[in-house]
């Protein structure tokens, strides 16, 4: 699943499309008296069900590799490569969308299927790529910081900004041994994988613990299911979960994977970062927040403690980091991407 080149693939076919099917019919189901239907980019069975019941339907997305522009370039997971390689970014810009869909086109065989036997029409074109939008209403659901609207981005979408929800808004609060680990020094470097990365770490750990030994540092792991290491000098603590909205922002700097919902928190939280991009829209979310002066990164291959190290050293002792990403902690924080879609959706629904 999160393997660099085949992960996206993994995604589409075993997650997306298997359950697709499954999907439709739950879905058909519980929305015979619904009057509008919101879907993410995964559940490719609201469409279906919204042409067949006749009723509206609006999707979100949640990162600009969703769009696939040519304005503003995306990279691509399979070929993260090519968007490094001097004179081919031009060529890149171009092609982008065309290859995208020559590379997904028999992933979503299962929709072409499903379409013809509920009777629905042929699609223009593919449902992964260039067919996905709603004819209605696109909420991007990301911070402008990240992407702005392009020329070839429907004309119909409204950019929210991020919106925020980690469990603390409904008074969780951090575990308490973590809690007096934080009081007890100095801002320590966060180390966590998200959702999704966080089931298949690798040697992340392992190497995070020698680079931030090395460093003299404190650090928090963040490791989910994970089986915390033996014998973890006081310096550092392991706990499988914290809301990053509490957390992030006494961290001295973060190393994460990349997913849209800890790269937003991350920006929200003002903290310098070190991305180390798995897969799906991480290679892309890690170009974006490194051009933007908070982040570096260092491929998920080329993860061992003296790269990790050198690269924290270099956000942690040049100032410009720090400073960027504090100015851009007070942007994002200004955000109201809740708000904002819920006055989209109640307008779509009026003009229903």
């Amino acid at each position: 699943m999160m393997d660099l080149r085949t992960g996206t693939e993994y995604v589409v076919r075993n997650w997306v499309c298997a359950s697709l099917r499954e999907t439709y019919m739950d879905l058909m189901n519980t929305a015979q008296d619904a009057d509008l239907i919101i879907n993410g980019e995964g559940v490719l069975a609201a469409r279906l069900v919204a042409e067949k019941l006749r009723i509206p339907w609006i999707l979100t997305v949640l990162q600009p590799l969703a769009f696939l522009s040519a304005y503003d370039p995306s990279v691509l997971p399979a070929l993260p490569a090519i968007f490094q390689l001097p004179g081919l970014n031009v060529i890149a810009q171009r092609g982008i969308r065309p290859l995208s869909k020559i590379l997904s086109n028999a992933w979503a065989e299962t929709v072409y299927q499903l379409r013809r036997e509920i009777g629905l029409p042929p699609l223009e074109g593919n449902p992964l790529v260039d067919d996905k939008y709603s004819p209605g209403l696109v909420l991007a659901m990301f911070s402008p910081i990240l992407a702005k609207p392009q020329p070839d981005w429907p004309i119909n979408t409204i950019l929210t900004g991020f919106t925020f929800y980690d469990g603390s808004e409904g008074g969780k609060q951090l575990p308490p041994d973590l809690e007096q680990f934080l009081n007890a020094g100095e801002p320590p470097i966060v180390f966590t994988l998200g959702s999704a990365a966080v089931v298949s770490p690798g040697n992340f750990y392992e190497e995070s613990i020698k680079a931030v030994d090395s460093l003299g540092r404190r650090a928090v792991l963040l490791m989910g299911r994970n089986v915390p290491p033996a014998n973890l000098p006081s310096s550092m603590i392991a706990v499988n979960y914290a809301p990053y909205s509490q957390l992030f922002s006494r961290a001295c700097a973060i190393v994460h994977q990349g997913g849209i919902g800890t790269t937003a928190q991350a920006l929200r939280a003002g903290r310098p970062t070190l991305v180390t991009p798995y897969s799906v829209d991480q290679p892309d979310n890690a170009a974006r927040v490194e051009r933007l002066g908070t982040s570096r990164t260092v491929a998920r291959k080329r993860y061992t403690a003296k790269r990790v190290a050198k690269q924290l050293k270099k956000l942690l002792e040049n100032p410009n980091y720090t400073a960027r990403a504090t100015e851009i902690g007070v942007t994002t924080r200004a955000e109201d991407g809740a708000n904002i879609a819920c006055d989209a959706i109640e307008k779509q629904l009026e003009a229903a």
